[in-house]
């Protein structure tokens, strides 16, 4: 199967083409439950969630980024049903992620309950683990001084002292997993994928040279990140429409990279 490559079909017909064990990293946001129109494509969770079973690699990862929709008052719940669905395909559920999109939703005032402005990421391993590269930019309010004393509660409830006592606090700290980003508007799709959230997943999951999978790869934002970061990328997209969009975007990254 080829690389650095668009495909114009259902991902379940990309991902048969696979062999096992084949993808190292797969970001997406697929679109669910009808939030947005897709030019009024469908897709069949249950087999894709198998199908990226099969072709991620051990030790590889798919950050499934989704959310619910509020139907008769109620949230329908489905980003947790696909992710205990993902468990049962045999993924580790390695971390539940918020993306805080902040006021860009513009959600206003609600009547019953408070407005939601944000989504889930399922960070989903295949096993244990290969690629981890943390991101270390949350700023430290005690930089330069020395750690306290402290204690860390065990799991029987005992406590023992913190191992950085006395260390120097550096000046950033490892991200927690509360990312805050806010997309930028992308002609022509509906539902923006923040070029930021694709990019810091490509690198905190991933190493140069890996192949980026996207089954639902839209405006192709998780392509032009992982050209940005040198991975090698696959994406899917039914829509022909969508795919012209990738296709500009992909080769003016190119270009722009020399």
């Amino acid at each position: 199967m080829e690389t650095n490559t668009i495909y114009n079909e259902n991902c379940l017909d990309t991902m048969k083409r696979m062999d096992n064990n084949f993808v190292d990293l797969t970001v997406t946001s697929p679109p669910y439950d009808n939030l947005r129109d897709y030019k009024g494509y469908a897709f069949d969770f249950e087999s894709i969630a198998k199908e990226l079973f099969r072709v991620t690699k051990d030790g590889g990862v798919v950050v499934w980024v989704v959310g619910d929709a509020t139907i008769k008052g109620s949230e329908t719940g489905t980003s947790f049903k696909q992710a205990l669905f993902f468990k049962e395909c045999g993924f580790k559920l390695h971390d539940t992620m918020i993306w805080n999109k902040g006021g860009f939703t513009a959600v206003g005032t609600l009547k019953s309950r408070y407005g939601s402005v944000f989504e889930y990421m399922f960070v989903l391993s295949k096993g244990k683990v290969k690629s981890f590269n943390p991101i270390k930019d949350r700023k430290n309010k005690t930089f330069g001084k020395k750690e306290g004393r402290g204690t860390i509660r065990q799991s029987d409830g005992t406590t023992k002292p913190k191992s950085t006592y006395g260390y120097i606090v550096k000046e950033f700290g490892q991200r927690f997993n509360i990312w805050e980003t806010f997309p930028k508007t992308q002609k022509g799709h509906p539902a923006p994928f923040p070029e930021q959230l694709a990019n810091d997943h490509i690198i905190s999951w991933s190493n140069e040279g890996d192949i980026v999978y996207d089954p639902f790869m839209g405006s192709g934002t998780t392509a032009k990140m992982a050209i940005k970061n040198n991975r090698k990328w696959i994406g899917s997209e039914i829509s022909s429409e969508y795919c012209e969009i990738i296709k500009q975007r992909c080769e003016a990254k190119e270009e722009a990279d020399g």
